[in-house]
């Protein structure tokens, strides 16, 4: 099994923290440190790490005046909850990037916002509408 981290720089490591954690519906703990902190899945998956802009010598994570902060990245997520998630998601933002539609290459529905930071972040249904698990493909039966 493999995993990825994906790590982002933040300018307050703590007040994203809370944010993601709002989020996602997750209950609200601080982060490992004022500079570093994983936002961790109930089985312990680790969903996004927040690095504090400049706190090491990552040359990517150096400062947000280098480059914008998410240009040429997209976080997506996909969620169990989708439609507690939108309604968490209205209360952290005066207006969404993109309101409610079904994506036409998942066929589930998703929707976009801004987190504190800039970075674009979409958040996508498990399933499509109608289905209450992820389509999986079905065992080849043997003879």
């Amino acid at each position: 099994m493999k995993r990825t981290w994906t790590i982002i720089g933040v300018n307050d490591v703590p007040g994203s923290f809370r944010w993601y954690h709002s989020l996602f519906g997750q209950p609200e703990t601080p982060p490992g440190h004022d500079y570093f902190g994983q936002i961790v899945d109930t089985d312990g998956t680790v969903l996004l790490c927040l690095h504090q802009w400049g706190a090491h010598e990552h040359p990517s994570l150096m400062s947000p005046d280098e480059a914008s902060p998410g240009n040429g990245l997209l976080l997506f997520f996909r969620v169990d909850d989708y439609e507690m998630a939108l309604k968490r998601a209205r209360s952290l933002v005066a207006q969404l990037e993109e309101e409610p539609h079904v994506n036409p290459n998942t066929q589930t529905m998703e929707f976009s916002l801004r987190d504190p930071d800039g970075y674009y972040v979409t958040i996508s249904a498990l399933s499509p509408p109608g289905r209450m698990e992820p389509a999986r493909r079905r065992p080849k039966k043997r003879f």
